[in-house]
């Protein structure tokens, strides 16, 4: 069976480039463009993994992880950000997050990340 990924970002651009990769390798995808929807998603499916974005209006990515947490969502969580500085990347170690990928990112990059929050075997 498919494992079935989140993927949260408020520019569409990145949300079809990711969607179409991991597709690509067998996953089956949903996705959502903003914090308030991919909370209302969540509770309502289940995921195997979430791809999340940091820095989006209104509910940014910090927030719905926490909001995500607090309702006992415990699925891993991929942060996929622009946020890069030695600090921020911290800061998203720091709140729990399984993995943290950098934008730009290659899609090597991203599956990497993908395999390891799913525990699955990277070559």
């Amino acid at each position: 069976m498919s494992k079935r990924i989140l993927v949260v970002d408020d520019e569409q651009n990145i949300v079809d480039l990711v969607k179409l990769r991991l597709e690509k390798e067998g996953y089956m995808v949903t996705t959502a463009t903003s914090g308030a929807q991919a909370l209302q998603i969540a509770a309502s499916s289940s995921f195997d993994l979430i791809v999340l974005d940091i820095m989006m209006p209104e509910l940014d990515g910090y927030e719905v992880f926490k909001k995500l947490r607090e309702q006992k969502n415990e699925t891993p969580v991929m942060f996929l950000t622009a946020k890069s500085s030695d600090n921020e990347v911290w800061e998203g170690w720091q709140s729990g997050a399984d993995y943290y990928v950098t934008k730009p990112f290659t899609g090597d990059e991203l599956l990497r990340g993908v395999k390891l929050c799913l525990n699955e075997a990277t070559e």
